[in-house]
C-alpha cells in the first residue's frame, strides 16, 4: 500500500473476518436482528438529541461534553456491530451484545479520538455543507441520503454477495470483504465528523481491509 498517503487517525475501524461462518445462518439474520433494530431505533433519536446540545456546547464552549461524546460513540459502535453482524457485512455469526462499551472481544470494533477543542465556526457548516460531497458518495453506498446499513444500496448487495457465496462455496471471498469494510469504514468516518464528534475532514478514499495498521492504513 503507498505510504505516501495521509492517514485519518480520528476514527480507527476494525473488523475480523470470522472462520467458519454458517452458510444458511445469514437468511434469518434480519429476524434475529430485531431486538436490536428496536433499541437502536430509540438510541438514534437519542443520538439526534445528544448531537444537537453538542452543537451548542462546541459552538460556546469549543468542547464536546465527554459523556455526550462516549453516549454517540456507543451508538455508533452498537449500530456498527449489528451492521457487521446483519447485512452490512455479514462477517460474523457471533450475536452482537446489547452494549454501548467497546467490547474488545467483538470482530467489529470502532474507536473515535475524543477531540479536547472543536472549532466553533467548523461546526455551524461541517455537517452539513462541507459534508455534502460524502452525503452523495454514501448515498449510494447506502440505498439512501441518510447514514445507516439496513436500507439496501451497494453495501446490502455486497454482502448479500458474500452470503450466496457462503451457501454455495462455505467461503467469503477475502477481496469481497475488504471492499466491503472499505465502505463501511467510509460511511463510519462521514458519521463521525457529521455528528460533530471531529473537525477532521474525511479523506475521499476506499480504504479496504479488515485492520487499520499504526499509522492509520487499512490492511
Amino acid at each position: 500500500m503507498d505510504s505516501r498517503r495521509t492517514s485519518y487517525p480520528p476514527v480507527t475501524v476494525t473488523a475480523e473476518l470470522d472462520s467458519p461462518l454458517s452458510r444458511w445462518l445469514w437468511l434469518v439474520k434480519w429476524i434475529l436482528v430485531i431486538p436490536h433494530w428496536f433499541v437502536l431505533f430509540f438510541l438514534w433519536i437519542a443520538f439526534f438529541l445528544v448531537t444537537v446540545v453538542a452543537f451548542f456546547a462546541v459552538l460556546f464552549t469549543e468542547r464536546f461534553p465527554r459523556a455526550l461524546f462516549d453516549f454517540n460513540l456507543g451508538v455508533l459502535r452498537w449500530s456498527w456491530r449489528v451492521s457487521y453482524y446483519s447485512y452490512g457485512a455479514l462477517g460474523t455469526d457471533r450475536y452482537p451484545p446489547f452494549s454501548l462499551g467497546p467490547e474488545p472481544g467483538y470482530p467489529a470494533r470502532l474507536d473515535i479520538a475524543y477531540p479536547e477543542r472543536l472549532s466553533r465556526s467548523l461546526v455551524l457548516v461541517k455537517w452539513w455543507l462541507l459534508a455534502i460531497p460524502h452525503y452523495l458518495v454514501i448515498a449510494f453506498f447506502t440505498g439512501g441520503a441518510h447514514v445507516d446499513w439496513w436500507s439496501g444500496g451497494l453495501i446490502t448487495l455486497l454482502a448479500v454477495i458474500a452470503g450466496f457465496a457462503l451457501a454455495f462455496t462455505s467461503r467469503y471471498p477475502r477481496d469481497l470483504f475488504n471492499l466491503v469494510v472499505g465502505l463501511n469504514r467510509w460511511v463510519l468516518r462521514v458519521a463521525a465528523y457529521a455528528s460533530l464528534m471531529t473537525d477532521a475532514y474525511p479523506p475521499f478514499r476506499l480504504d479496504q481491509g479488515g485492520r487499520e495498521t499504526e499509522s492509520g492504513y487499512p490492511r
